[in-house]
């Protein structure tokens, strides 16, 4: 999808149309989710900091978006992809790979296929999609980027090296700002560069990624689309404002994300073995989004839980081991090693109705009103408001936004 978040504002408030639109968190740490290609010609690009798009672009119109509705177009797309095809691999709420192979004699040729796409897409939700047609994954997710804004590419099987080749090194899946600094200071400029380099050259400058790498840039992508995946971590977390040294400010942080934790574990009868504890903390030691220090701290339980207070109980015993001397700028809780939740067997000693039994009727019935009211109409005591750097893209197994039904399984965040 071209923009998303921006194009729906824009579609939905005609005073924003032809303006500069900018959807994200509007704190001092806020981030960019998505900028309207009027905004871009200023320079903004999503995950660029607000405060820097604000600079670039003052005139510009930023909001702090609205997850539920997105969430909700998301889904009317993705029902239009699966008329399509039932392979639709979605990547995140406005992307996806559809598998065409072997329908052609059924839908007609690929480009065809995606202009009648993006016809019902538009004709439905009034929104535009770009399409990128290729042999392989990489190669279509490149296509797609290439023919923005409301475009399609094909690239056929006999094109991928030249399409490939003459391509910026930072266009590669997989390759980010200090991988493809990494590169440059190899000599390795293009695409085409890291095709033709050789095994030792490559070694050196990526290590054994370096070989894959050299398949990917060759147009090599063994990846499938795979419509579902098996969830293996569910995680939340947030930026603060300003930093924060406040112990109890932060296992109120805790606290909340634990509990957005348990409940997508619950909605996809998922419990996890292992809490994960996320610090990044507020000293800069280098430039960059990746210039924090980050601290991970790992504890597997007894057995495996969907409940949200004992995965704070067990985050809050994790960051008291991290003994922390500086301010944090953000914190994350996660769940993972997860297994299907299966009936329990009650402990030897442990009474009939006893305190699993009521935490989980607990569990029950808040998870019936946050699915009906909202997360915010009844939350436990110590709980708190987190600032998030800016609206998720993602696909986030066992979610539910303002009481919509949540999102099938199609993601590993």
């Amino acid at each position: 999808m071209d923009a998303f978040y921006a194009s729906i504002e824009q579609r939905d408030r005609p005073e924003l149309r032809g303006k500069p639109v900018l959807v994200g968190g509007t704190g001092s740490r806020g981030v960019v989710s998505a900028a309207s290609y009027e905004a871009r010609k200023f320079g903004v690009h999503s995950a660029m900091p607000s405060a820097l798009a604000r600079r670039l672009c003052p005139d510009g119109v930023f909001l702090p978006g609205d997850m539920a509705k997105y969430a909700r177009e998301s889904r009317r797309i993705f029902v239009i992809f699966g008329r399509f095809t039932p392979a639709v691999e979605g990547l995140s709420l406005d992307e996806a790979f559809l598998d065409l192979t072997g329908s052609e004699r059924l839908l007609g040729p690929a480009a065809a296929v995606a202009e009648r796409l993006r016809r019902e897409v538009r004709a439905e939700t009034g929104l535009a999609v770009s399409v990128g047609i290729a042999p392989v994954k990489m190669v279509a997710k490149i296509a797609s980027d290439s023919a923005k804004p409301d475009g399609l590419l094909e690239v056929k099987p006999g094109e991928v090296r030249a399409f490939l080749d003459p391509l910026p090194i930072g266009r590669l899946w997989g390759v980010g700002p200090v991988t493809e600094a990494r590169l440059q200071r190899a000599g390795v400029r293009t695409i085409g560069d890291l095709a033709r380099a050789t095994p030792d050259a490559l070694r050196g400058a990526l290590g054994d990624w370096g070989l894959a790498a050299a398949r990917l840039a060759r147009g090599e992508d063994e990846r499938e689309v795979e419509p579902f995946r098996e969830a293996v971590s569910m995680s939340e977390e947030n930026t603060f404002g300003s930093d924060v040294a406040d112990r109890r400010a932060l296992e109120a942080a805790i606290l909340t994300h634990a509990e957005s934790v348990a409940r997508r574990l619950r909605r996809s009868e998922l419990r996890a073995r292992t809490v994960v504890l996320k610090l990044k903390l507020g000293r800069r030691v280098a430039a960059g989004p990746r210039g924090f220090p980050l601290l991970t701290r790992h504890a597997t339980l007894a057995e495996p839980t969907d409940d949200g207070e004992l995965l704070a109980q067990t985050a809050r015993a994790l960051l008291a081991r991290a003994e922390l001397s500086e301010p944090v700028r953000l914190i994350g809780v996660g769940a993972t090693n997860l297994v299907p939740a299966n009936p329990e067997q009650l402990g030897l000693f442990e009474a009939q109705g006893g305190g699993r039994e009521r935490r989980r009727r607990l569990n029950r019935a808040l998870d019936v009103l946050a699915d009906r009211y909202g997360s915010r109409v009844v939350r436990r005591a110590g709980q708190a408001d987190v600032e998030r750097a800016a609206p998720s893209l993602q696909i986030k197994r066992g979610e539910v936004t303002d009481g919509d039904v949540p999102f099938p399984s199609r993601t590993k965040k």
